[in-house]
């Protein structure tokens, strides 16, 4: 592995920690408070729907964080396995410039824009 090589994975291993630790620290915060409303006090449906909205966007920013934690980790785990960074789709290096802007991406930009063709033509 070239210098050039192994100062990328150096700066992309940075970044994938970074972003591990924020996402982690996201779900620590995003733990609902606990409930401290008197029993006595009235609630009405709009106060419920708003509480179970509420509730509902806390839950698929959870989810949303949780899958992205995953696929961080396996981004690392590919790291250290020595398969980061080859697109698992054609088998060609990822470009280093969507590894910088995603670096947990499983796939080269032409076979990720062709997947999402598909996706939506399905739709």
């Amino acid at each position: 592995m070239d210098h050039a090589i192994a100062l990328d994975h150096v700066t992309l291993r940075r970044l994938l920690e970074l972003r591990l630790g924020d996402l982690r620290a996201d779900l620590q915060r995003a733990s609902p408070p606990a409930e401290d409303h008197d029993a006595s006090e009235v609630s009405d449906q709009k106060d419920s729907a708003t509480q179970a909205q509420f509730a509902a966007v806390r839950n698929a920013e959870e989810r949303r964080d949780i899958d992205e934690i995953v696929s961080v980790e396996a981004a690392l785990h590919r790291l250290e396995s020595g398969t980061y960074g080859i697109c698992m789709q054609c088998g060609e290096p990822i470009a280093a410039q969507r590894l910088l802007a995603q670096p947990a991406a499983l796939r080269c930009a032409a076979c990720q824009s062709e997947i999402e063709r598909q996706r939506a033509a399905r739709r």
